[in-house]
């Protein structure tokens, strides 16, 4: 789900000693559409980040506007309010495709695409990128949502603390497949094999006090992520 195009034309991220992939670096990818297409799938991020040696990892929403990724939250926000301090933050997300079934215990593995981003988060204080910030968080979770829904009013936009995050140190690391076992284990009598999983929605529920005669949206109807 991607509704605001990258401006940028370069195709892959400069690696970095942060970004760079040391563990099975073969599944290791910089392209930026790619990771663009993983954090547009992706629905809840991991925001990582250190004040007075505690370490904290916060799971929250986030929207991407071309090569920015957005959160957002209460300006009362632990996590919010270290972030403004320009400190270091690294932010996850993962996809989990399927589980890996494999002959041994030891080679069960799991296929995913996950995207890690490293930077520092600037909050943003023009009123026009935040409320494009806004519409991105709306419109990543439901697209075609933000257009019918009422917009943000001034007590909203005050009482909202918006940070953006840049998109120009992060790296993607995918596995895909079948499972690899060792050649003696292939003759064992254990099926092996790939168990896909996908995030489906279920039947919607109208709110108790919704109108009678107000239609299930389409895009409610036919929510997909991918």
């Amino acid at each position: 789900m991607n509704n605001f195009e990258s401006e940028n034309k370069q195709e892959k991220l400069i690696v970095t000693q942060r970004s760079q992939i040391k563990r099975i670096p073969q599944r290791g990818n910089y392209d930026r559409e790619t990771i663009y297409h993983i954090l547009d799938e992706g629905l809840v991020c991991h925001v990582g980040f250190v004040v007075d040696t505690q370490p904290f990892v916060i799971p929250t929403a986030y929207g991407r506007v071309n090569d920015k990724l957005y959160i957002h939250g209460s300006p009362a926000s632990r996590m919010l309010r270290s972030l403004i301090r320009s400190i270091e933050v690294c932010v996850t997300v993962t996809l989990l495709d399927g589980l890996v079934l494999a002959r041994s215990a030891f080679h069960h593995s799991m296929n995913y695409r996950s995207v890690v981003i490293f930077g520092q988060a600037e909050i943003v204080s023009n009123s026009d990128e935040k409320l494009t910030a806004l519409q991105a968080f709306t419109e990543h979770v439901v697209r075609g949502r933000w257009d019918d829904v009422r917009q943000p009013n001034l007590q909203e936009l005050q009482g909202t603390m918006v940070l953006s995050l840049p998109l120009n140190e992060a790296s993607a690391k995918i596995r895909t497949g079948l499972p690899i076992d060792d050649e003696a284990d292939y003759s064992l009598p254990v099926w092996a094999g790939i168990l896909p999983l996908q995030l489906l929605a279920g039947n919607p529920i109208p709110d108790s006090q919704l109108s009678k005669d107000i239609a299930l949206p389409a895009y409610v109807k036919n929510y997909d992520r991918l």
